[in-house]
């Protein structure tokens, strides 16, 4: 499984970014994918997860700004980030969590390659 993510990039604070990944490979079922990020001497955080009832988590921090979607039929999820700030720049990871590649299998967690968010003051 292989989770390619994309968007990332740098912009002024006030404006937007939508980051996508998508989980490709064999994959029989995942129970829902996310954001997390790690800024520059700080741990991981949860940014976003949503499950594949639609079920979503957000971090409070991004509350009101950032929302996540997904499409299962694609395995793909988005992250819409509105209002950015300085503080919200960090290398952003998408996870697939409880992830079956097939209907025996016992689940697992997936990363992806992390992009770059630059939010400039």
């Amino acid at each position: 499984v292989q989770l390619q993510a994309s968007g990332g990039g740098l912009v002024q604070a006030g404006g937007s970014l939508r980051l996508s990944c998508a989980a490709s490979g064999s994959i029989f079922s995942i129970n829902g994918m996310g954001w997390y990020r790690q800024a520059p001497g700080k741990q991981r955080e949860l940014v976003a997860m949503i499950s594949s009832g639609a079920s979503t988590n957000y971090a409070d921090s991004v509350k009101g700004r950032f929302t996540i979607s997904a499409d299962n039929a694609k395995n793909t999820v988005y992250l819409q980030m509105n209002s950015l700030k300085p503080e919200d720049t960090a290398v952003y990871y998408c996870n697939a969590d409880s992830v079956k590649i097939t209907s025996r299998s016992i689940r697992r967690s997936y990363w992806g390659q992390g992009t770059l968010v630059t939010v400039s003051s």
